[in-house]
C-alpha cells in the first residue's frame, strides 16, 4: 500500500513537471489558423506584468503600434495596428497567444514582429553594427513574458 501511494505521488509530480515545461520557440505548435493551444511556459500569465511588458520599450512595446485605453498612463500610443480595447472578448486565449508569439502565422504579411521566434528571419541586424546577426537569435520575449502579455490582453473585455 505504501509503495503504491509513493508511486502515485511520484507519477503525479512527474506529470506536473511535464505540464510545467517551457516550450522552446522552435518547438511551438501552431494550428491551421496560427493559434497555440497550450501555455508556452507551463505557468499562468500575470496580467500586471503583461501590462508592464506592453509599455516597456526594451520588451514588447506593444503600445508603439497599438492604442490601449487601459494603458492611458503610457504616452504615444501607436496607430499602425488595431486598437486592442475589447480584444479579450474577440479572441480566445490560444489565438492571442499565437498572434503575440508570431502574428505571421495568423496574418501573412503583417508588419507585427514575431516575439517568440529564433530563426528564419529576413536580414536580422546585429545591434547597431550594420552586420547581419547569426541565428539562432534570442526571442524578443520569453515564454513567460508571452503568457503575461496574453493574460493582460484577456482582461481587455468589451463591456
Amino acid at each position: 500500500m505504501r509503495l503504491t501511494t509513493l508511486a502515485l505521488a511520484v507519477a503525479s509530480l512527474g506529470a506536473q513537471a511535464a505540464l510545467a515545461a517551457e516550450v522552446a520557440p522552435q518547438d511551438v505548435t501552431y494550428d491551421d489558423y496560427g493559434a497555440i493551444a497550450t501555455s508556452l511556459s507551463g505557468a499562468p500569465g500575470d496580467p500586471e506584468s503583461g501590462a508592464v511588458i506592453m509599455k516597456t520599450k526594451s520588451k514588447g512595446n506593444c503600445i508603439s503600434c497599438h492604442a490601449v485605453t487601459e494603458l492611458k498612463d503610457a504616452p504615444f500610443h501607436g496607430e499602425v495596428g488595431p486598437i486592442l480595447d475589447g480584444v479579450g472578448s474577440r479572441w480566445e486565449e490560444a489565438e492571442l497567444r499565437g498572434i503575440v508569439a508570431n502574428a505571421k502565422m495568423t496574418y501573412d504579411g503583417t508588419v507585427m514582429p514575431a516575439f517568440y521566434k529564433t530563426s528564419g528571419f529576413i536580414r536580422p541586424g546585429n545591434g547597431f553594427t550594420g552586420k547581419a546577426g547569426e541565428e539562432p537569435l534570442p526571442p524578443l520575449l520569453t515564454a513567460q513574458e508571452i503568457e503575461d502579455v496574453v493574460a493582460f490582453l484577456m482582461t481587455l473585455k468589451d463591456e
